[in-house]
C-alpha cells in the first residue's frame, strides 16, 4: 500500500535519525564515504503544536543523498525554538517529514509563518528513512549458546 505524501515537491534525500548521543556518523553508513556538514530546513510535525520548519546543520552524504540528524542536537534546537512560543509542548513527540526549500524557509523567518497550504508547495518528503544502528568496537560475548 502506497503511503500518502505530505509535501508537493518530488521526494528528495534519505533520512536517518542518530539516537546514539555518544556517536557521530562522520562516514556514510551506506557507502562508507565521509559525510559533510550541511544546513537543511527540516520540516517537523510536533504533537500539540503542529508544523515547524527548523534550520539544522546535519551530516550529509552527497553521493547517497543521505541526511543524518543527531537526535540530541535536534531536540536541543527544538527546545530553544519552542521555549518562547510554546513551552508547554517541549518534550512532546515529533516527526521529521522532509525538507523545505531554503529560500522559502528564509523568507518565512523574515516575514513570519505563512499559509500552511502554501508551505506544502515547497516541501519535499524523504525518499527513504533509515534506522541507524551502531555497535561499539571491542570484545563482545558470543551468542552461540
Amino acid at each position: 500500500m502506497a503511503s500518502e505524501r505530505l509535501g508537493k515537491l518530488p521526494p528528495r534525500y534519505s533520512f536517518g535519525l542518530n539516537t546514539y548521543g555518544e556517536t557521530r556518523f562522520s562516514k556514510c553508513p551506506i557507502c562508507d564515504k565521509r559525510t559533510h556538514p550541511r544546513k537543511f530546513a527540516l520540516f517537523i510535525l510536533i504533537d500539540g503544536w503542529g508544523p515547524m520548519a527548523l534550520g539544522k546543520t546535519c551530516r550529509h552524504c552527497s553521493r547517497c543523498e543521505l541526511i543524518i540528524a543527531h537526535q540530541d542536537e535536534l531536540e536541543h534546537e527544538l527546545v530553544i525554538a519552542l521555549e518562547k512560543h510554546a513551552p508547554s509542548v517541549i518534550g512532546n513527540e515529533y516527526m521529521v517529514f522532509g525538507t523545505m526549500e531554503r529560500k522559502v524557509w528564509q523568507r518565512h523567518l523574515k516575514e513570519g509563518p505563512g499559509d500552511f497550504n502554501e508551505m506544502l508547495d515547497h516541501i519535499a518528503d524523504f525518499k527513504k528513512e533509515f534506522d541507524l544502528h551502531y555497535e561499539p568496537p571491542g570484545w563482545h560475548p558470543s551468542n552461540d549458546m
